[in-house]
């Protein structure tokens, strides 16, 4: 699926690397455990079967948006057995959230996006792991409380980008770094 999605600045970005590593160490499947350099903790804000690159002029504004205070919650799982369940920290929604996704969407049109990442159905969140067993599930919350990762915490979402599957790349939409122009936040 392609998708639009919000970063964590640095310091967000790390501590959930650090709980990614925590789950590795414990020998239970994380996010970490992919390797590829588009592997980042982030909030998807779209999923859908294919989003068209000519729309990237429209999406850059408003990551003005950005960045963006929040908070993760609790851990919380997606799924059921015996698929797998995903472990995820949900996103505390705010009017400020809400108001990017929708703008995102209505910048969009279109239609066939994954159901999760419709208006009014969002759960946004940052994925833990995936594909875990019941079992898996019981250690990974034992791992993270031994290692004394907090029920919440504070996070900065600080970038838009979009993911092109087909292609294998990334394309950075904004904010702009100081001194960037808009081609080179939209990675032309």
């Amino acid at each position: 699926m392609h998708s639009l999605e919000l970063l964590l600045d640095p310091t967000s970005d790390e501590a959930v690397r650090d709980e990614w590593s925590v789950l590795s160490a414990a020998g239970l499947p994380s996010q970490g455990d992919h390797a590829g350099t588009s592997n980042a903790p982030h909030v998807t804000l779209v999923a859908r079967p294919g989003l068209d690159p000519a729309a990237d002029p429209r999406l850059l504004p408003l990551s003005a948006a950005l960045p963006l205070p929040a908070e993760l919650g609790g851990l919380l799982l997606f799924g059921a057995p015996p698929r797998g369940l995903v472990l995820v920290r949900p996103v505390v929604v705010t009017g400020e959230l809400l108001d990017l996704h929708a703008r995102v969407h209505e910048s969009l049109g279109g239609a066939g996006d994954v159901p999760h990442t419709t208006p009014g159905r969002w759960t946004p969140h940052v994925t833990l792991a995936s594909r875990l067993t019941p079992d898996q599930v019981a250690r990974a919350v034992d791992a993270l409380a031994d290692a004394d990762a907090p029920s919440t915490r504070p996070v900065l979402l600080s970038q838009l980008r979009r993911w092109d599957p087909s292609t294998g790349t990334v394309v950075p939409l904004g904010p702009a770094p100081e001194g960037a122009g808009v081609s080179d936040v939209a990675g032309r």
